[in-house]
């Protein structure tokens, strides 16, 4: 049933949101140099490896890491990466990873390959299980502003707890909170949020994919 409802969901806000998207694709081509889309390695059910997509808001020589670990993040962005970012809009190219099957609309944030971390702590609990989502309980209760261990134990919370009026609570959630726009961090933040073993390699900015 949550695949069907997935699938189902994801076709109608590709319907819906088209113009958006399309603006967006648009606005991304012509106010920087580079790819409208930003193709990045992550890590899917069973923790089997995935290309996830999103409208790029980076410059390209930018390091293949989390927003928030960049120092002097404003200095990467392109003109409208921020704005894309911080009202989610970056994110709706995963409509289609949805669509494929990689992903969820609701399940733990897929993590980057090189946050070993967090899969080995997500294995330990049964996490990796899970298909990712492109929203989570993790992301409804802190999104970039919580400490890795704290966003395991939302992940496991949601495992346990995991069933179609969640979802659909941690849907409605996701959406105060992108209006809101709360829970995205810019920059380096508090050194316990920091996830150890991330590679930070300017040559792996070439994760790119041309629309």
């Amino acid at each position: 049933m949550k695949r069907v409802f997935d699938f189902i969901m994801s076709i109608i806000a590709i319907i819906v949101l088209l113009p958006v998207i399309l603006v967006v694709a648009i606005l991304v081509k012509t106010t920087s140099k580079g790819p409208i889309l930003f193709k990045q390695r992550r890590i899917g059910k069973d923790n089997v490896e995935f290309n996830i997509y999103k409208f790029r808001t980076m410059r390209c020589d930018t390091p293949n890491v989390a927003t928030h670990l960049l120092n002097n993040t404003d200095s990467f962005y392109t003109p409208i990466g921020k704005g894309l970012r911080k009202l989610s809009l970056d994110e709706l190219p995963q409509l289609f990873n949805i669509l494929k099957g990689e992903m969820s609309i609701v399940g733990p944030r897929p993590a980057l390959y090189s946050q070993y971390d967090l899969k080995e702590a997500r294995s330990s609990k049964g996490i990796h299980k899970l298909v990712p989502g492109l929203s989570g309980w993790a992301q409804v209760n802190g999104r970039d502003t919580i400490t890795l261990e704290t966003k395991v134990k939302f992940d496991k919370e949601y495992l346990d707890k995991q069933s179609f009026i969640f979802d659909l609570k941690i849907i409605w959630l996701t959406i105060y909170r992108v209006v809101k726009t709360e829970g995205v961090t810019d920059g380096v933040i508090e050194k316990d949020v920091i996830e150890k073993k991330i590679t930070v390699t300017s040559g792996e900015a070439s994760n790119i994919t041309e629309l």
